[in-house]
This record gives C-alpha cells, sequence and structure tokens, in this order.
C-alpha cells in the first residue's frame, strides 16, 4: 500500500532518478511482503571504496548522480579506499585515488555529507531510541539497533541511498517489534574486559546464532567502545543486525525481549576465538587500531601509551574526520606523530588497498579487522589486547607472553 506521494515517485512525476529509486524500495518490499512503507529520519551509505566496488561500480553512482537526484534526509557517508587528504603520503597509487575521489564526488553530487566513516553515531548522525532509519555497513547497524535502540535493517549501499533519495523505506524485519524479540539467551560465564574480550565474544556468539537476535547475560559492565567492538565482530562472523544485553541496552529495560522458546547456549571462555583469530607469525609489518573507527577515547588511550617512545612498525589509529581534528586539537596527534605512528581519516585496512604497500602481517585488537583482513587484504593476522598491540608495535615483533 502506497500513498500518493509514493506513487508519485514510483510513476517517475519527480524524476527518473527518484523513479529509479523507489522502484529499488517497492521490490524489496515485495520480496519481503512488508505492507507497507515507512518514513525514514536518515540514512548511512556503504559501498564508498574503489577497492570494493572497481569501474562498474563507479560508473553506476556516477550515471546515478547525473540524474540530478538529492537525498531527502540525513545521509552520511562509511570509508572510502584511503585518507582523502594524505593518500600520496601512505603510498596509495595516483590512478585509485583518482577513481575514489570520482565516487566521493558523485555521492556529494546527490547530497550525501562525505563523512567517510563507519561511526556516524560519534559524529552528528545518531537516531534516536525507536526511529526507523536506513543504514548499510554491519557495524553501524548493530550499533544502532542495539545500542541506540533505533531500527534498520541490514541494508546494502544501494537501498541505503535509495531510502536517502525516497525518505522512505519497507516495513519489514527489524523495524517490527515481533522480529526484535532474541532467539538465544547467551549466558557469558567468563571475565570479558576490553576491546579485544568484548570482540572475541562477539566473535563466538555471531559463529553461533549466525543472522538472528541473541540476548546476553552476565556482563555487568561495559563502555560504549567495548559494545561497539562486540557488535561489529558479531556482524562479521555472522550476520547478526541487532544484540540485546541485560540491563544495558536500552530495549532491555523496558520489556522482556525474549521469545518464549528461546534456545540457550553459555559461553565458559573465549579461548576459541582468540585461537582461530591468531596466526603463527611473529615479525609485525602494521598495527591497526581503529576499526570500527576509533573514538576520541580509543585515540587517547593510544597516545598516552606511546608518549616519548618511538614505533618499529608501522602504526595505523583510523578513525573519523571529526575526531582526527578533536584529536589535534587536545594535542593526541602530536604525541602519535612524535612516536611515529599515524592517525589516519577516512579509510581503514579493511577496505584501503594495502597490498600495495607490501604489508604482509598486521596486529589489531579488532575482532572484526581479525576476521576478514586475510581474505579483505591478504594479511597474517595477531589478535590481542590494546597493550599486546601497542607493545608489537613498538617492537616489531608479537610477544605471547
Amino acid at each position: 500500500m502506497l500513498t500518493k506521494e509514493e506513487e508519485a515517485m514510483l510513476n517517475g512525476e519527480m524524476g527518473e532518478g527518484v523513479q529509479k529509486a523507489m522502484e529499488i524500495i517497492v521490490a524489496l518490499g515485495k520480496i519481503y511482503n512488508a505492507k507497507e512503507l515507512i518514513k525514514v529520519e536518515s540514512a548511512h551509505i556503504s559501498g564508498v571504496s574503489y577497492k570494493n566496488l572497481g569501474d562498474e561500480g563507479l560508473e553506476f553512482l556516477e550515471e546515478f548522480a547525473s540524474m540530478g537526484v538529492k537525498t531527502i534526509v540525513e545521509a552520511t557517508l562509511n570509508p572510502a579506499g584511503m585518507d582523502m587528504e594524505s593518500w600520496e603520503e601512505l603510498g596509495f597509487s595516483r590512478e585509485f585515488a583518482e577513481k575514489q575521489t570520482r565516487i566521493v564526488k558523485a555521492y556529494e553530487r546527490m547530497g550525501v555529507k562525505a563523512t567517510c566513516t563507519c561511526t556516524p553515531y560519534l559524529i552528528g548522525n545518531k537516531p534516536k531510541f525507536g526511529q526507523h532509519i536506513a543504514w548499510s555497513e554491519s557495524s553501524a547497524i548493530i550499533y544502532a539497533n542495539s545500542i541506540l535502540g533505533a531500527r534498520t535493517n541490514r541494508e546494502s549501499g544501494i537501498s541505503a541511498l535509495a531510502s536517502a533519495i525516497t525518505g522512505r523505506t519497507a516495513k519489514y524485519g527489524l523495524h517490527l517489534d515481533e522480529n526484535r524479540l532474541a532467539d538465544y539467551i547467551v549466558r557469558v560465564k567468563c571475565d570479558v574486559k576490553g576491546v579485544s574480550d568484548f570482540g572475541a565474544l562477539g566473535y563466538l556468539i555471531g559463529k553461533i546464532v549466525r543472522d538472528k537476535v541473541p540476548y546476553i547475560t552476565g556482563i555487568k559492565i561495559a563502555d560504549l567502545d567495548e559494545l561497539k567492538a562486540l557488535g561489529a565482530s558479531m556482524a562479521a562472523s555472522g550476520a547478526v543486525g541487532l544484540f540485546h544485553m541485560e540491563n544495558i541496552t536500552p530495549e532491555t529495560k523496558i520489556k522482556k525481549m525474549i521469545k518464549d522458546h528461546a534456545e540457550e547456549i553459555e559461553i565458559e571462555n573465549l579461548k576459541e576465538a582468540y585461537e582461530t583469530l591468531n596466526y603463527d607469525i611473529r615479525e609485525i609489518d602494521v598495527v591497526s587500531i581503529g576499526c570500527p573507527h576509533a573514538s576520541i577515547e580509543e585515540i587517547r588511550k593510544v597516545a598516552y601509551m606511546i608518549k616519548g617512545r618511538k614505533v618499529k612498525s608501522q602504526l595505523w589509529i583510523t578513525t573519523s574526520r571529526r575526531i582526527y581534528d578533536e584529536a589535534k586539537r587536545q594535542g593526541l596527534l602530536e604525541i602519535i606523530n612524535e612516536a611515529g605512528g599515524k592517525v589516519i581519516r577516512d579509510t581503514c585496512i579493511v577496505v584501503a588497498p594495502i597490498e600495495e604497500l607490501g604489508f604482509k602481517t598486521l596486529a589489531t585488537n579488532s575482532a572484526k579487522m581479525a576476521t576478514l583482513s586475510p581474505s579483505h587484504s591478504k594479511v597474517k593476522v595477531r589478535f590481542g589486547s590494546l597493550e599486546d598491540c601497542i607493545k608489537a608495535a613498538l617492537s616489531g615483533v608479537w610477544n605471547d607472553n
């Protein structure tokens, strides 16, 4: 059932580009048996790195932009394949840079903000509890659904862009109350401390529940960076779009969010995750912090840990432009730069063509990066705590002790 305005969009009365966008939304609605479309408050769009899109994706975006379409809700953009300003300094090719720039400019012509971050909620695109949105980028989706209590399905970059242009999405999946109830109760029976532990826990949960909704018990306290890491790894090892955590995530404080016959599982330790995500390597080419993009608190921790010292491996802390500017204002960039590290905007190792840079081994405290980078970036990985990663950056080797 479409409104008169939606029918006008679909019939081409608002232009060819809007018509194509509405066709995408309506097609999704038919596939998932949605009864109606709903308005969205914002969109977050993936499909930005030229490494992933290639020439066909670039041509599609430029053709779409040439139709004169404009977004009608707030729309932010996922990471690109390079730092849009410092790409040459980092060693990326001019050919890659030119095509990556064309992609970002095509989005900008359509009204999308060139934020180039996977953490839009840290830079202003922060939906309120219960609001309907259309987000792509798995780590942002699960954060918005779980930590903020907003409502979005796991959109593709194209469907999120279509929603930004029409202001609509199909009402199905996680937009519906009944689909937000947990299919699994996950009882955590071990200590979980720090970003890497929460990432390891998420990796294990995602492997078990796949695309279902887990309700996690046994965690008494977690900060936002830890919850960010938990959700990101859950979405990477499985396809989880929403989790609940007892007394921590917002919907658990309102009503019971568990299905009557939810399956129960227990996690007694994190050993399997650490063993699975670690390769048998010692020499470390690059240490990467910031997947999802680092918060100002994470950058501050790194700065304090390396202040007055020198790194032997490459050290990349990836973040958004806004957080970068705040880190600069606080003097954190100066500390990191003096130690030989780099704070990099707009990109991360998973979507950057780091194979061009000769990196073969990587250390990270991100379970998402440890899960994806061996296939996406052709590197062997060491996964551990932030402290372990900084030790590796300072020494050039990974120490299991």
